[in-house]
């Protein structure tokens, strides 16, 4: 039985693949941080489970990292869909801009912390779900939590370009088995609109009608858990190829931004 794990799964993109893992025969793990959502999930299914985390917190990603490691030896697919919108700076305990922590550092340590059970797996890939593809953004190199000047959308457009990068970086480093896809599915009928103020929440359920239904942006993360790429790193963007040239899938770009996370990460290991 393929074990397909989840970041965000009890909502949106998440919890569609999910659904759609669990009607082929999946065991699958859903991380999140609801537990009502939680207990829903594993309603559908005793093949369907929920492991409770902050993933804003390096501490409990690691943590989550450490139960699937003991508990699933084999991990067939990694599939990063966790993110929350937030209009003001928020300060994680642990000093990092809660955007960044969530949307990236969540992703790198899941992608990274559970590779060796990735690549024990027969044909194993990481998908990750993000913004490849938009070149608005960029990294803010003196500044990763913003505490000079946050934007909401900066800080998402931050993030997303940083998980372009983790992308890079993995499939550069990989040794094993497992295949890196990233994909940008476009605007989806998907998510927790809650942390949003009034007006924006109105303006974005307004523009839903234009936007896709969940179960066509799930459809290509699917068929990747199926049948896997045969390139260590897949860009696309809904359903078109990235090219690798793309400004913002920059290898050198990818192993500097390695590198500042793994200090990142260390510094917080200090104290």
């Amino acid at each position: 039985m393929r074990v397909t794990v989840i970041s965000g799964g009890t909502d949106g993109i998440g919890r569609g693949t999910l659904e759609a893992r669990l009607r082929r025969g999946d065991e699958v793990v859903a991380i999140g941080s609801n537990p009502a959502k939680g207990r829903s999930v594993q309603a559908l299914s005793d093949r369907a489970h929920f492991l409770r985390a902050d993933l804003r917190s390096v501490a409990e990603t690691r943590r989550v990292v450490d139960v699937i490691r003991h508990r699933w030896p084999t991990v067939d697919a990694l599939v990063l869909c966790a993110n929350r919108q937030s209009p003001r700076r928020v300060v994680t305990d642990e000093g990092l801009e809660q955007t960044f922590a969530l949307y990236y550092l969540s992703r790198y340590l899941l992608s990274h912390g559970l590779r060796d059970q990735l690549d024990t797996a027969e044909r194993p890939v990481v998908v990750n779900v993000a913004g490849v593809g938009v070149t608005r953004g960029a990294i803010h190199w003196d500044d990763l939590q913003l505490a000079d000047g946050y934007g909401m959308v900066d800080a998402q457009l931050q993030a997303g370009r940083a998980n372009d990068l983790l992308g890079v970086d993995f499939a550069a480093r990989s040794g094993g088995r497992t295949r890196y896809v990233l994909y940008h599915p476009g605007f989806t009928r998907s998510g927790d609109l809650s942390t949003l103020p009034a007006p924006v929440r109105g303006v974005i359920r307004a523009a839903s009608v234009f936007a896709r239904p969940v179960g066509t942006s799930i459809r290509p993360i699917v068929r990747w858990i199926d049948d896997p790429p045969s390139d260590a790193l897949t860009a696309n963007d809904r359903g078109r190829p990235v090219p690798p040239s793309t400004r913002t899938l920059d290898p050198v770009a990818a192993r500097r931004l390695g590198a500042v996370t793994e200090e990142l990460l260390t510094r917080l290991d200090a104290g």
